[in-house]
């Protein structure tokens, strides 16, 4: 196993690179155009965002998603000049699952969902992000070593693990199901898949209760995790 740093970001391959220049990137759905491949920018040429949440005042430009399929409704927030989904996507593709087979973890904290199916899920002006606009929305948020305690949610994951939610993010301790049926790590893990992809592998977003930072890796496509949809470009 092979480690690669990109930027101030490590990507450990499992067991192949994630994002560098080599790496390929699906074609997002409906007939759309390839994802850029183009590095983030340096940290010295990127406006950082001010914090816009603390414990007493919630200041973050919101908005709100509604998903024609099946009519639910989703916060958005605007970071940098970005537009993320700040909650777990929870539409019911076939196939997708809920934490232990309970529906209940999918009201609470959305669906997991193999990349085949990740790669297609998002509702139409959205799509699942590529490594670029993944590392692009941790430069505006500042210093690599604090991103992840940045975007976390406040409450819900354990070991004194929450985050301080700094820009309406609020990435939930969800945990992630396994190509054999079993899940694995709520309140300990945040998983989000991106488009990117290399070879047999796809890279994906990792955040844990006892880090502060945040990391991309590559797994097979089979495993299932969150999605967190970007909106398309103007």
């Amino acid at each position: 196993m092979r480690s690669l740093w990109i930027g101030v970001f490590v990507c450990v391959a499992m067991f192949v690179a994630c994002g560098d220049d080599e790496s390929d990137f699906a074609a997002r759905p409906s007939g759309g155009s390839s994802l850029s491949s183009s590095s983030v920018e340096p940290s010295s040429s990127v406006t950082l965002v001010t914090p816009c949440k603390t414990e007493t005042e919630d200041n973050c430009e919101y908005g709100e998603l509604v998903d024609d399929r099946d009519g639910q409704t989703y916060k958005t927030v605007k970071i940098g000049d970005q537009w993320w989904m700040a909650e777990n996507l929870n539409y019911e593709a076939s196939p997708s699952y809920c934490y232990n087979d309970d529906t209940t973890n999918c009201t609470k904290q959305g669906r997991f969902y193999s990349w085949w199916t990740a790669i297609e899920v998002c509702p139409s002006g959205w799509h699942l992000p590529d490594t670029t606009e993944w590392k692009k929305l941790f430069t505006v948020v500042g210093d690599s070593s604090t991103v992840g305690l940045r975007l976390k949610s406040a409450s819900g994951w354990n070991s004194s693990g929450n985050g301080t939610d700094d820009f309406g993010f609020s990435a939930l301790s969800a945990g992630y199901r396994y190509s054999n049926g079993d899940y694995y790590a709520e309140g300990d893990n945040a998983t989000f898949w991106s488009s990117t992809m290399r070879n047999y592998y796809s890279c994906y977003v990792a955040l844990y209760s006892e880090r502060s930072d945040a990391i991309l890796f590559s797994e097979s496509k089979s495993i299932a995790y969150s999605v967190r949809c970007v909106k398309d470009d103007p």
